[in-house]
């Protein structure tokens, strides 16, 4: 309970960021304390044996939960306004955690086809072996998911905005038919974080995030973050596995996230101002033959994306003449930009998805989600904007794209 004995939940978000979930130990510290620790002691024997059926509260390995861990759990909870959150070692860890634990041989997962590389491996690859049926359709054509969630369906998964493409999928749509379907509704956010969009409000029932991104921020650590109003799914299938199988985050990862979420509010705002600007000016750009921004009116999506988020995003994709050879010639000319896969960093980041992150992809895969050789993603950071236009310009002309 706060100071003012106001509950957390009526606190606003960039509040939340910064005070939300905040515990202190006896020595009433003003940063969160970073609980490096393993395992806990206890009073006795027979409290060890409460503690491991159930019978009394507390921390019985960091495996299961951890103090710092904890805190993080509960600001990204009254961030997203759901009752549940389960923190884990990486984004991916998230995703795939939402999805195996709840799935079984014989289920059936429908998923938009436009996915992040890894993600579409879970869905393509690894939950078939399992036994378990996957079928894709154009996130953003409704016919396609009326058609698919037909049949009985366990679960549907999908990115919106996507990776590295920006589509935008109508959430509330989706998530009717995914209902009706006998289906949950699994979102990944972490293109628009809970500050642009919140999948709850629309109909979805869990709603991950890599916390890598936008919430750290800084490229230092890696997390993930599961979140949801499900009781059952959280208490009989999520912890059960998370427990055995242990993906669990670092405290201290769980720290460095807690000191991002403070900034988060500030960060994204000029994020997003910095995005737009470029965005535009890419679109003026007699080089670039297309650009994918969802604050654009020019996006396909534009009047959805407006309606369902808060902005227009961190995330640039745009393409050019010339396949990937001029592609990687516009990359090495980049003097400020760096070349990385990551994104929502403080600095400008840029990657080749064709070659980098959906390379596992068949060029048939790749053509269905829009990935041609000329498309490059442009996480926009924090520098100046100019700065950052200047230098695309640059490495535009030094292309001869």
């Amino acid at each position: 309970m706060p100071k003012n004995g106001a509950p957390d939940r009526n606190r606003r978000p960039a509040t939340q960021l910064v005070r939300g979930g905040l515990t202190r130990s006896a020595f009433a510290e003003t940063c969160e304390a970073i609980f490096m620790t393993s395992g806990y002691i206890y009073e006795n024997a027979e409290q060890a044996e409460r503690a491991f059926k159930g019978e009394e509260q507390r921390y019985i390995y960091s495996r299961y939960a951890n103090p710092t861990v904890t805190m993080l759990e509960t600001r990204l909870a009254l961030l997203e306004g759901t009752r549940f959150c389960r923190a884990t070692a990486s984004g991916m860890a998230a995703v795939f955690a939402s999805l195996i634990s709840q799935l079984k041989a014989g289920d059936r997962v429908v998923a938009s086809r436009a996915l992040f590389g890894s993600c579409h491996y879970i869905i393509n690859d690894l939950l078939p072996s399992y036994g378990i049926k996957t079928e894709f359709v154009g996130g953003t054509d409704l016919s396609q998911w009326k058609k698919a969630l037909r049949r009985k369906t366990a679960c549907v998964f999908l990115e919106t905005p996507s990776n590295p493409t920006l589509e935008i999928i109508d959430l509330a749509a989706v998530a009717e038919l995914a209902h009706k379907a006998g289906a949950r509704l699994v979102v990944d956010n972490v293109f628009a974080t809970p500050l642009l969009q919140k999948p709850i409000e629309f109909g979805a029932d869990i709603v991950v995030y890599s916390t890598t991104k936008h919430m750290d921020g800084q490229g230092r650590g890696l997390g993930g973050a599961i979140l949801g109003n499900d009781e059952a799914f959280f208490e009989d299938q999520l912890t059960p596995f998370f427990r055995h199988t242990g993906p669990s985050p670092s405290p201290f990862n769980a720290w460095l996230v807690l000191k991002g979420l403070e900034t988060l509010d500030l960060r994204l705002r000029q994020h997003c101002a910095n995005a737009l600007s470029v965005a535009r000016f890419l679109s003026d750009h007699k080089r670039v033959k297309r650009v994918l921004y969802p604050g654009l009116e020019s996006h396909p999506q534009y009047a959805l994306a407006s309606a369902q988020m808060g902005g227009g995003g961190t995330v640039v994709a745009f393409e050019f003449r010339g396949g990937r050879k001029k592609a990687f010639r516009f990359l090495n000319g980049l003097a400020m930009v760096d070349i990385s896969n990551n994104l929502g960093d403080t600095k400008s980041l840029i990657t080749h998805p064709a070659s980098t992150t959906h390379q596992r992809l068949t060029p048939q895969e790749r053509s269905q989600m829009g990935i041609t050789e000329g498309l490059v993603r442009l996480s926009v950071g924090l520098e100046d904007a100019e700065d950052i236009t200047d230098d695309l310009d640059r490495a535009l002309a030094k292309a001869g794209v």
